[in-house]
């Protein structure tokens, strides 16, 4: 493979308060010439966590999804705000949104989604050893915490709401980095 491609001219196209969308007009290792365009997120990127409540119990959250426009089963998630460590973001996160804090938390890894138009990405923990803390979140209502049994992941792998990929990748890895079979850690 050759060198990555020559960026000729970079622009600014749309912005949200989100989301900055660029286009960039690229010469290939070949002469080639395109242009793409990207959406760039935030730079800091974000965390999904996988929060174990105790060694059979994880907690998902149920929450509007504006992209699918249904309430979707997932993991809490968020951006990591500016000055702040992705531990700490994911600890904030999980205490804005299921009213805990954790005392063992861990990268599990970082992901993309969609790498060829969206330049954003979130970093997989697993939060372990949980303790009752809740801080305000921003989150337009109250997030519904939905407690599910490791024993029972073949129901929630069927559920017509637990579609979110970063979610079901983030429960795959944490069971394999538990060792975790016939769902017991």
């Amino acid at each position: 493979m050759s060198d990555k491609p020559r960026i000729l001219k970079r622009q600014a196209i749309a912005a949200t308060r989100l989301f900055r969308v660029e286009q960039l007009d690229l010469e290939f290792g070949n002469g080639e010439r395109r242009c793409y365009e990207r959406i760039l997120g935030g730079a800091r990127g974000a965390v999904l966590v996988v929060p174990l409540l105790d060694p059979e119990t994880l907690l998902l959250i149920r929450e509007y999804a504006a992209g699918s426009d249904r309430y979707e089963l997932a993991f809490p998630k968020g951006r990591i705000e500016e000055g702040e460590e992705m531990l700490a973001a994911a600890d904030r996160e999980i205490q804005e949104e299921i009213g805990y804090g954790a005392r063992d938390l861990g990268l599990l890894r970082s992901v993309t989604v969609a790498p060829g138009y969206l330049q954003h990405q979130t970093h997989l923990i697993l939060a372990r050893d949980l303790y009752p803390s809740r801080l305000p979140g921003d989150e337009p209502e109250p997030i519904e915490v939905v407690p599910w049994r490791l024993d029972d992941l073949d129901t929630l792998l069927a559920r017509e709401e637990f579609t979110e990929s970063r979610s079901i990748l983030a429960l795959f890895l944490a069971l394999r980095h538990l060792g975790v079979s016939g769902g017991r850690i």
